[in-house]
Parts: C-alpha cells; sequence; structure tokens
C-alpha cells in the first residue's frame, strides 16, 4: 500500500507539475505588457567617486547592454518621507471628518483634546489644530523630498534597470554581469504592486546576516515557543490567579467562574498566540530584507508549515513540547527515532481524526461566513471609522493570505499521506476536508477576496517541496512502525522506496522547476516579435521611465511633477570620470571602455557609440 500510494502521489504530482508549468509560461506568453517583463533589480552597484549611482548604472549598462538598454530609476530610500505622508493622510482624513461634522452642525465649532487618545491635554479647535499640523507636516515632507533627492547618502546601491525589449531583460536578469560575483547582481524585478518598498534600502550585504539571525530566531520560537506560553497558562490557572491577585480569590472560588478558567484560559492562551504567530513569522521575514511581498508570503508560508509540522504533528505524535521531543531525540540513537515516531503514529489516530473536524472542517466553515473580517470591521467601523473613505477601507476583504492558508492545507495533506497506509480510517475525513475546501476557497478567490499581485504560480514548487516531505515523513514512520511489529525484513523495500521518492523530488526540480526561476529566451523573443508586428511606433521610454517610483513620489508627482535625474536623450552619456576625459581606457566598473564621452570630445571608437 505503500508502495501503491506513493505511486499514485507522484504521477499526480508529475502531471500537476508539467501542467501548472504549462500554464504558467502560456500566462507570461499571453498576459498584457507589464513592466516587470523590461525590468531588472540590480543591487551591488560600486561606488565610484567621481559619478552619481544614477549615471554608473547608466555607463555600465550602455557598454554591457548597448542595444537593449532603455532607462533606469535608483533606488532611494524614502523610509521616512513614507512616514511622514502616512502622518499627514491620517491628519488630513481627521481634518475632513471635523469639517463635515462642522458643516453638519454650524452652531458650535468642534472641539478636541491634544493630549494622549485626545482624553486628556489642552482644549482646542479641532479643524485648526489639525490645518495646522498638516501644514507642519507638508513641510516637513517638502524639505524630506529635496534631502532626498539631493543627499547621495539616500540614493542606495541599487536601480530597477529597463530595457528596449523583454529578450535584453531576460538575458540581463539571467547572467552575471562582472568578473566580480558579488557587484552587479541581476535578478528579476517584481511587478510594481508586488514590491515591498522599505525593504528596498536595506544594504545587500547585510542580508545573509539577517538571515542567519532570524534563522536562528526561529528555531528558538519553533523549540522553546511553549515556554512563555506555559507562564500565561500558570497564571491563567486558579492557583496562579491567587498568587498574583489574592484579592480575587472571593470571586474566584465561584462554581462558574472557577470552571471557566479550568475549562477556557489555558487553552486560550495557546489560541492567542497561534493567531499572532502569523504576524510574528511575517514581521521576521520582513526584517530578513525580500524585496517583493510574494516572496514575503513564500517564506512565512515555509516557516509556517515548519511550525506546524514540529508542534502540531509531532507534538501530538511525542507527546509534550517540542523541545522535550528534541530532549528525547538527542539522547536517542538515530535508528530509535522512526520507531518511536512509527510506534506512536497508529496511536493518535482518532485523535488526528477529532482535529480533522474541529480544525479543519469548522476552519473551512469559518473561511465562508468570515467572522473574523466581520469583526475587525465593526471594531473598524466603531472605534476608527470617521469618514466614507474609512469605510471603504475597513470593508475591504484584502487579499488570500497565503502565507497561512496554504501551510494550513499542506498539514493535512501530510496526515493523510502518513495514515492512509496506517490507518486508512482517517482518509473519508481528509476527502472530506478537501472537497469542502476546494468549494469554498474556489468561491473565496472569483468572487470574495482582491488579487494583491501577480506571481504566476511561484507558490507551486514550495507546495510539490512539502508534498514530497510529507510523503518521505510517512515513509519513515512506516519503516519505524514495521521494525516494532517484527517485520525488520521489510524495511529494505521501504527505504528503496525512500531512495525513489528522493530521485522523483530531483528529476522534477531539474525538468520543471527552471520554468519557475527562469524565463526562457525562445519565450520572449518570440513575444518581443509579435509586439513590434502589432506596434512598429511603439516607444517603451514613457511607459516604463517612471513604473518603478517610490508611491510616496508617484502621489506627490499628482502636484509637482518629479524625477531623479535629468533624462537625456543622447546615447553618447557625459561622464565626470577624468580617466574618460582624455583616454579611452577601461573602466574599473566596467571593465570595458566607455562609449560614452564628454559632447565636446569626438569617440575614438564610432562604431561602437553607434
Amino acid at each position: 500500500m505503500a508502495y501503491a500510494f506513493t505511486f499514485w502521489t507522484c504521477f499526480v504530482l508529475l502531471k500537476e507539475y508539467e501542467t501548472v508549468a504549462s500554464m504558467r509560461l502560456h500566462f507570461l506568453a499571453s498576459e498584457k505588457r507589464r513592466p516587470d517583463q523590461f525590468t531588472v533589480l540590480v543591487r551591488n552597484v560600486p561606488p565610484d567617486p567621481d559619478e552619481s549611482v544614477s549615471e554608473t548604472v547608466e555607463h555600465f549598462f550602455l557598454v554591457n547592454h548597448p542595444d537593449t538598454y532603455l532607462t533606469n530609476q535608483v533606488v532611494c530610500n524614502a523610509n521616512k518621507l513614507a512616514k511622514l505622508v502616512k502622518q499627514r493622510k491620517k491628519k488630513q482624513n481627521w481634518l475632513d471628518y471635523y469639517q463635515l461634522k462642522y458643516s453638519r452642525n454650524n452652531a458650535q465649532r468642534p472641539i478636541m483634546k491634544t493630549g494622549f487618545l485626545g482624553l486628556c491635554g489642552k482644549k482646542v479647535d479641532a479643524i485648526e489644530h489639525h490645518e495646522a499640523e498638516i501644514g507642519k507636516l507638508s513641510k516637513e515632507i517638502a524639505e524630506e523630498r529635496e534631502r532626498v533627492k539631493k543627499d547621495p547618502k539616500a540614493i542606495m546601491p541599487a536601480a530597477f534597470v529597463s530595457f528596449k525589449s523583454r529578450w535584453g531583460a531576460a538575458v540581463c536578469a539571467q547572467t552575471q554581469q562582472s568578473r566580480d560575483p558579488t557587484s552587479w547582481l541581476t535578478e528579476w524585478a517584481p511587478e510594481p504592486c508586488d514590491v515591498y518598498w522599505p525593504n528596498l534600502p536595506i544594504p545587500y550585504v547585510s542580508l545573509a546576516i539577517r538571515r542567519l539571525i532570524m534563522a536562528v530566531a526561529f528555531f528558538f520560537l519553533t523549540f522553546f515557543f511553549m515556554i512563555p506560553i506555559a507562564s500565561v497558562q500558570a497564571l491563567a490557572s486558579i492557583e496562579g490567579l491567587e498568587k498574583v491577585a489574592p484579592f480575587l480569590k472571593p470571586i474566584i472560588d465561584m462554581k462558574f467562574i472557577k470552571s471557566v478558567i479550568q475549562g477556557i484560559l489555558p487553552g486560550l492562551a495557546l489560541k492567542l498566540f497561534l493567531i499572532f504567530l502569523p504576524a510574528i513569522l511575517m514581521i521576521m521575514a520582513k526584517f530578513e530584507g525580500f524585496t517583493s511581498k510574494s516572496s514575503l508570503e513564500r517564506r512565512a508560508a515555509t516557516r509556517y508549515y515548519l511550525f506546524n509540522l514540529v508542534n502540531v504533528f509531532l507534538g501530538s505524535i511525542v507527546a509534550g513540547s517540542a523541545l522535550e521531543q528534541l530532549n528525547t531525540f538527542i539522547k536517542q540513537s538515530a535508528n530509535e527515532i522512526p520507531r518511536t515516531i512509527g510506534v506512536a503514529v497508529p496511536l493518535r489516530a482518532t485523535f488526528f481524526i477529532t482535529y480533522i473536524m474541529v480544525d479543519g472542517w469548522a476552519g473551512i466553515a469559518g473561511e465562508i461566513l468570515m467572522l473574523k473580517p466581520l469583526i475587525i470591521y465593526h471594531l473598524k467601523n466603531f472605534f476608527l471609522v470617521k469618514t466614507e473613505k474609512d469605510r471603504e477601507e475597513a470593508m475591504d476583504p484584502g487579499s488570500l493570505g497565503f502565507n497561512t492558508g496554504e501551510p494550513q492545507i499542506q498539514l493535512y495533506f501530510l496526515l493523510g499521506l502518513v495514515y492512509a497506509a496506517v490507518t486508512p480510517a482517517l482518509l473519508p475525513f481528509i476527502v472530506i476536508f478537501f472537497g469542502l475546501a476546494y468549494v469554498v476557497f474556489r468561491h473565496q478567490i472569483i468572487n470574495v477576496y482582491n488579487q494583491e499581485y501577480e506571481s504566476a504560480a511561484a507558490f507551486w514548487p514550495d507546495v510539490h517541496g512539502r508534498i514530497i516531505i510529507a510523503l518521505l515523513i510517512s515513509q519513515v514512520a512506516l519503516i519505524g512502525l514495521l521494525t516494532s511489529k517484527k517485520a525488520a525484513q521489510s524495511t529494505p523495500f521501504l527505504i528503496a522506496l525512500v531512495v525513489l521518492t528522493i530521485w522523483f523530488y530531483t528529476f522534477c526540480k531539474a525538468r520543471y522547476e527552471p520554468a519557475f526561476v527562469r524565463y526562457p529566451l525562445q519565450e520572449a523573443m518570440m513575444k518581443d516579435t509579435l509586439e513590434r508586428a502589432r506596434e512598429p511606433n511603439l516607444n517603451l521610454k514613457p511607459y516604463l521611465q517612471n513604473a518603478y517610483i517610490h508611491p510616496v513620489f508617484k502621489e506627490e508627482d499628482e502636484e509637482d511633477e518629479f524625477d531623479f535625474k535629468s533624462e537625456n536623450e543622447s546615447v553618447l552619456v557625459p561622464t565626470k570620470r577624468q580617466s574618460r576625459r582624455s583616454t579611452p581606457a577601461p573602466s574599473r566598473i566596467s571593465g570595458a571602455s566607455s562609449p560614452s564621452l564628454p559632447p565636446e570630445v569626438v569617440p575614438e571608437h564610432p562604431e561602437r557609440a553607434s
């Protein structure tokens, strides 16, 4: 049965991987023009004392990509400016509210207190106060905007570089640009609405350190998370409350209160932590410096799955917290670990059937009812909504949370594969769960949730890998179970199954995953050729030159047009480097002679300039 389930699972995975990869390539070939198809994110631009980052980038790509380079937009550190704009927007919202309130009742000017949350402090005219605050913030925003434009420290050694064709962008994004593998690093730019702007100013050299810190932090979060929970649960017990607050003893001794404390509070403490866990994991992913929302969700989803694997699956099979499990496994020999898990798996089948019904089925019902967004909407409507714009934002259902929903669904894949050959009675409950989940999530995606970004199935390789992990865990658990049943002679056949599963994963990774990390040059050239045939006079520069400007500048541009650098239509780009004024010697930045010289100097190699 293990062989039957494994072969069937691998067959379905193979067909699904082939289908998803084909759909991804078809989608990329048929979708409308988007800025990210022509744009590459370049990081670790080497510093040059004679030129700005924008000029350095322009020279490098005019030398190394002379036929396809179009324009670039440098990355600036506008995080402070974004905070100021957000504050001004909040103040403007309050001003609109008070003006609306005054328009309905002209008899009295609205009054507010300037202290904490408007509960204390000096009483002032609300409209005049907010107008003054907005004027002050507008002045600070203008000053900060000028600083970002003029201060070299605000310009980061990174840029969004756009090309004249998809083929040119694909060549740049998928090749090494310099003999130094740590400089001029290129990757596909996310689509503009997928960019996570606060992380772009993070220096590239610090990313490895940040990710190491978060890996250690996640290890401790996974294996030690029961310590703070146990402390809270201790306080939530009768003895803990009587010790901390002895004056509450008469109330605690009441029968109803005692039953609530004993039956609800300890579990509530754990549930509250699990509610905040996705937010904690997302904060950790943001600290690591990922530059797109989709990559943030992919990292958070991976860690959420690992957390559930350790603390829900292994934590339920091997009794105790993850720390106790780790201690048990360390003290055991490596040969005993599969046996420990294998023996415990069939014993916990009843618990997991209950878990599927309570958490899985009820979770799907909660998804269709959307109780959490409903409660949040009413709380926002009561406390925060001041204008119709606020109400529209409060009613926004948001997007499907891939970082939470996908790992939870894959936990049930894990349970189904582990118990398929050991306790098949669990499978009908899993099948019902997936049937309900398919109907509900299909409806929610089509009719309820907004699409925040388009990643073109970039999640699928992670999903495929986690199903393979579930297969391997099921096989290891079955090996351990059979060794405890005096059937050790059958384990070589299961070890061969493990090897075959790993081979299948490497085959799929080599065969199909390149479609998810690279864009075929043939597809890019085909799409470019069709576009040129349809629109022979197409000029992409106006379309691309402002596509990757920071959103705060786009908002300000409605009043005052902004650009980081003056556009120069000439192919010959003036340089400030002293070494290039008299000689076309190779640059230490590009490793090749520049095609750009000052306008007053006649180029020695006119064929390069052309």
